[in-house]
């Protein structure tokens, strides 16, 4: 049977404290126990159902961790206080001094910094390959590789990893493969398709409202309760942990998820063939000319599409921050980083998001000044959307008017 993401989550049922059709939230910090056997169980790991200290978990929490675990498929799933919250524990659990990590080269911005300048400091270190080359990614393995590192779709140039290869490589030298998926949440699956690890920023597509900053890792129960050892876990111990409040408001919006996925992917999808048809330098994995189209529709779930990020090149950074300035002046959406918001929103990633990889790693992976990352919103009138970005084009000579 093909994997259903949303039938997942939909099939959990909570209760709140009273019969609430949402559950209660645990505004605790720490927890009381009946007798000081079970705090001392409690500590030691031997007690199921009891709730310690909020850094360690939380009803409230639990419940979110338990939605996206379904939504990943995986046997369960800790909830951290970001994005980089959920990576560098992970890491940091699977990884120790003099060992190493081959990592794609285009990645989100604060992964890369920290696997270039962080990690190193303690002692591991990273090899940064294109992720789309299966022969490149394996002579970039040695003995003391630890972990495979990707992302489904990359942040900011679009590339599509071949999950399934990279898990028969993973496999084959007995590595750790982690993927984060926050770019393709539905559309994607990838522990069905042999990751052993997948990370989402909460903070985008899944929240989907801008007002939240969260992150989760999805696993097998080993390795979760690992990341909350009190001794050793490096999700207990670095202390990123989730605000109950915060996990219950990202809970509310996970329900509505699969019907924003299909508006911003039916968006997106419009957007990036008038682009392209116009002459515009475009790229989206729903596009045919996507050099990885097919590979993304083979892995893809049905019904949500190719997601809602497309990067347009304009030329130059000059160029593109007129447009980007204009667009939002004529309320087309915001001049801002992020992602998974209701109103498109537009950067140039060499200077801000990928703004810590250094600019000849840059034009050697293909990011150019010109380009443009967009978060493509929920328009209800897409069409008028799109005339209103092309006149903007026009006016600032990025698009000849014969041309469209």
């Amino acid at each position: 049977m093909k994997f259903k993401p949303t039938n997942n989550i939909q099939d959990l049922q909570y209760f709140g404290e009273f019969g609430g059709v949402n559950p209660s939230i645990s505004d605790s910090s720490t927890y009381t126990f009946i007798s000081a056997k079970t705090m001392f169980d409690t500590f030691e790991g031997n007690a199921d159902g009891c709730y310690l200290y909020s850094r360690h978990s939380t009803p409230s929490n639990l419940y979110l961790g338990e939605a996206l675990a379904a939504m990943e498929g995986t046997e369960t799933a800790t909830v951290t206080a970001s994005g980089m919250g959920a990576i560098t524990p992970v890491l940091l659990q699977l990884c120790d001094t003099g060992e190493h990590i081959v990592s794609s080269r285009t990645i989100y911005g604060g992964t890369y910094a920290f696997l270039k300048n962080l990690a190193p400091r303690l002692g591991i270190d990273t090899s940064f390959v294109d992720i789309t080359k299966l022969d490149v990614v394996e002579a970039a393995i040695t003995p003391k590789t630890k972990i495979l590192y990707c992302e489904s779709v990359s942040n900011p140039l679009l590339e599509v990893a071949d999950i399934k290869g990279l898990s028969e490589l993973a496999k084959k030298h007995n590595l750790k493969l982690i993927v984060d998926n926050t770019f393709s949440p539905l559309s994607i699956s990838p522990i069905n398709l042999g990751a052993d690890i997948v990370i989402h920023s909460l903070t985008k597509f899944i929240n989907g409202s801008s007002d939240a900053v969260g992150g989760v890792i999805c696993g097998t129960q080993e390795f979760i309760d690992e990341l909350r050892n009190v001794n050793d876990g490096a999700a207990m111990l670095l202390g990123s942990t989730m605000d109950s409040l915060r996990s219950a408001s990202i809970l509310k919006n996970l329900r509505t998820l699969h019907i924003r996925m299909q508006q911003h992917s039916l968006n997106a999808t419009y957007l990036a063939e008038k682009f392209e048809n116009a002459g515009i330098k475009t790229v989206y994995p729903g596009l045919a000319s996507h050099p990885s189209h097919n590979l993304f529709k083979s892995m893809m779930n049905e019904k949500y599409g190719f997601g809602g990020m497309m990067t347009i090149d304009v030329g130059s950074l000059d160029k593109a921050n007129a447009l980007m300035e204009l667009m939002q002046e004529r309320n087309l959406g915001y001049l801002a980083v992020s992602l998974g918001f209701y109103k498109t929103l537009f950067s140039a990633p060499g200077s801000s998001t990928s703004s810590e990889i250094p600019e000849d790693e840059q034009a050697e992976m293909g990011l150019s000044d010109g380009l443009i990352r967009f978060s493509i919103g929920l328009d209800a009138d897409i069409e008028r959307t799109y005339e209103m970005m092309k006149s903007c084009m026009v006016e600032l000579g990025i698009l000849k008017t014969e041309m469209v």
